[in-house]
């Protein structure tokens, strides 16, 4: 075996200026100067005898090699965090840190209720947030950034485990005065195709919906326009379309000083799985399962 070898270090400084492409930003993620981030990294290619990082004023661009070192980099220091998780999963199960990943859908109608219990029950937890679509959400956390996500299903997150907390029905939320004559649930044809307005790409719930309706034309025709739940309700309260909404949402007082009115939607699948996903083989999966069934008691 080589007596030279990396350190867990100077293999972090790589893998964040791998991430983000920029030595000013790699050391402030590093908490660390540019100049030391630049040294360690200069310091790793003399170590292994290869050039990883071309330099310029303007661009920092890897050789191919060092594409490959950065990407083994960041298995290499997913492996070693891992290691120490096992060690604290061993002692006191949900203490100390732990990222966790929520897609913006869910964040604003369930954390509120949630996070005060889970303080109360693990005060030892330090849970750290992030609020991400679902496909950045899952990338963070094959990545090793994010330690398990709050997430809709289904989607394809990679290869994961999870637990489902509950169901979230989807609803038809029409601007005012629309749905007076309409019953308690509607089934997805009283739906205007020239009308619907969903979120941008990247949102996991624009996908939910259009296969909750089971009309394909919807996906060609719906106008895909909104930012967040929030701008389409406002702009359903506007008179400018429909659009569906989560349950949990219009639980949490998301219609509230509006004219929208919400109706069921009448369809088979017209629902979505919140659940708690992590990396498969995960040495705090036992860990994971605690925290899902905290979260189901509690949602």
């Amino acid at each position: 075996m080589s007596t030279y070898l990396p350190t867990l270090k100077q293999l972090q400084y790589l893998v964040a200026l791998r991430t983000h492409g920029h030595f000013g930003r790699a050391a402030d993620a590093c908490f660390v100067t540019q100049s030391t981030l630049s040294a360690g990294i200069k310091e790793l290619e003399s170590l292994i005898g290869v050039t990883l990082v071309e330099r310029t004023k303007r661009v920092v661009r890897f050789t191919p090699l060092g594409v490959r070192v950065a990407e083994k980099a960041q298995r290499i220091l997913r492996e070693a965090e891992e290691l120490s998780d096992m060690v604290r999963a061993a002692g006191k199960p949900l203490s100390g840190e732990l990222r966790m990943g929520v897609i913006p859908t869910i964040a604003p109608f369930l954390l509120p209720t949630l996070l005060p219990r889970l303080r109360q029950q693990w005060p030892d937890l330090r849970l750290y947030l992030r609020e991400e679509t679902s496909q950045a959400a899952c990338d963070s956390l094959h990545r090793g950034a994010l330690d398990c996500v709050l997430l809709a299903l289904p989607y394809r997150c990679g290869e994961v485990d999870s637990v489902t907390l509950f169901e979230d029905r989807l609803l038809i939320a029409f601007p005012p005065g629309a749905a007076d004559d309409l019953p308690d649930a509607v089934a997805p044809a009283v739906i205007d195709e020239d009308k619907l307005l969903l979120l941008e790409d990247g949102h996991c719930l624009k996908d939910h919906a259009l296969a909750a309706c089971n009309r394909p034309e919807l996906r060609a025709e719906a106008s895909i326009m909104g930012t967040s739940l929030h701008t389409l309700v406002q702009m359903v309260d506007n008179g400018l379309g429909m659009t569906l909404v989560p349950e949990m949402a219009v639980r949490a007082g998301i219609l509230e000083n509006t004219g929208v009115e919400a109706r069921a939607l009448k369809a088979d699948h017209a629902f979505r799985r919140i659940a708690l996903v992590w990396r498969k083989g995960s040495p705090r999966e036992k860990e994971f399962r605690l925290l899902a069934d905290a979260l189901k008691a509690a949602a």
